[in-house]
């Protein structure tokens, strides 16, 4: 199904694998190549642990989107599953998941910026001005409609992948031997693997965004799980082929304290025009990331609002058919979030490092249970299931459940600590809601 013969108004295949491909291709890969430099040729190891991981929870998504072809993608298959108090649960996470993490692409975003504007750097007030407009202009966006979003989806991830895979594809005629060793810094090869799954993991979060929107997709239990795995297995084999592309092209050392490695890569091969023309591909990826993730802020609360597990104003939809009350308060809470980080006096690394760590503390368990509800779900439906229909689904969500776990392991106990704190935050919002659907049900009944 082509973008071209959707319905007007609903997402096709190609909008659909864009946003999969581009809310995974964000900011990260354009950093990457530098952080895995220390571990070398044994970061691919890593990286095809983790993309196997990826791709048994791209499966996990797939087959639960064709099951059950809902709005707001984890929350709706864990609450289908697991009932009222996990689904809240994980859509609470989540949702606090989402708009952290557009607040770290947006810092992304205006740190790339510097590029070609040096005054960023130098002036914090006016860097956290431009990280908040750039929110409020992918939330107008996304206030238009999916199809506007699903528009800047495409058209963003083209404009990104062009630079990406000319660098990586070209740089293997440019490769030295010698600069690919496979494990530099020395360090044990357990450790180190460690690191590397847990550094790679960031490049794989939002394998799951096609179901999100499940609503507005054109036949979504074909479209979402065809775009999930095609999105994801296109996203594993240019993430493997950049990094060994770039660790041919510079020395370990050069490419460890790269701020821009694939602009420096490309500047080594074509010069200096081609160092601004991937700066300028690497906002893009950031501004086509944050549209996508800007889009599925507004979808996980709504439908969890549809349930009557959120306020009831979450579900409202505007005149676009937007749930655009979460969308505004989302990046409201996104706008106060950067605003007293900017404002602390923290630089642009340091205001990144501390949203993706509270992204990434709520996004793990979401994964894990979408893993077993799978498992559930079937067997809730064992009438339209044999005992060999569950071979499959149990490898790959097993393993998907397995990799969850380790993921979360390997994110480090602070981590988990600012995880667990936050989704303790939601029990008194559940309470509240429980009390309000009870007096709603007891006014009902008299």
């Amino acid at each position: 199904m082509t973008t071209a013969s959707a319905p007007a108004g609903k997402l096709g295949f190609w909008m659909c694998t864009a946003l999969v491909v581009g809310n995974m291709i964000g900011s990260g890969v354009f950093l990457l190549p530098a952080s895995l430099a220390p571990y070398g040729m044994l970061s691919l190891v890593g990286w095809g642990l983790t993309s196997a991981g990826a791709i048994c929870l791209a499966l996990v998504f797939a087959r639960l989107a064709a099951m059950l072809p809902k709005n707001g993608g984890p929350y709706a298959y864990i609450h289908e599953g697991f009932g009222d108090f996990a689904g809240f649960w994980i859509a609470w996470g989540y949702w606090i998941a989402l708009w952290a993490g557009n607040a770290a692409l947006a810092v992304a975003a205006t740190s790339y910026l510097q590029v070609f504007f040096p005054a960023l750097a130098h002036h914090n007030y006016l860097s956290g001005a431009v990280a908040i407009g750039l929110i409020w202009l992918v939330t107008w966006i996304n206030t238009r409609g999916v199809q506007s979003s699903g528009a800047v989806a495409v058209v963003t991830t083209v404009i990104k992948l062009v630079p990406l895979a000319a660098i990586t594809f070209i740089g293997f005629f440019y490769l030295n031997p010698d600069y690919l060793v496979f494990n530099p810094n020395n360090k044990p090869v357990g450790a180190s693997l460690g690191a590397t799954v847990a550094l790679t993991l960031w490049a794989f979060l939002g394998l799951e965004s096609a179901s999100v929107p499940a609503g507005d997709v054109d036949n979504p239990t074909r479209t979402i799980p065809r775009a999930t795995v095609v999105g994801t297995l296109l996203a594993a084999v240019l993430y493997i082929l950049s990094t060994v592309s770039l660790m041919g092209l510079m020395p370990a050392t050069a490419l460890a304290v790269s701020q821009a490695p694939f602009a420096d890569a490309a500047r080594l091969i074509w010069g200096n025009w081609a160092y601004y023309a991937v700066g300028f591909g690497a906002v893009v990826a950031c501004f086509g990331a944050l549209n996508g993730w800007c889009l599925m802020q507004g979808h996980v609360p709504a439908a969890a609002a549809a349930d009557r597990l959120f306020p009831a104003k979450f579900a409202h939809m505007n005149r676009h058919n937007v749930p655009s009350f979460g969308l505004v308060l989302s990046s409201l809470l996104v706008t106060i979030l950067l605003g007293l980080k900017y404002a602390g006096g923290e630089g642009g690394v340091k205001i990144f490092e501390f949203v993706i760590l509270l992204a990434t503390a709520t996004t793990l368990l979401p994964y894990a249970f979408c893993a077993m509800a799978l498992l559930v779900v079937m067997l809730q439906r064992h009438e339209h299931f044999g005992p060999r229909d569950f071979v499959a689904p149990l490898a790959f969500a097993g393993t998907g459940f397995l990799y969850a776990l380790w993921a979360i392991y390997g994110a480090g106990a602070d981590i988990v600590m600012w995880g667990l704190l936050l989704l303790m935050a939601g029990l008194p919002v559940y309470v509240w809601q429980l009390k309000e659907r009870y007096e709603a049900d007891r006014n009902l009944s008299m």
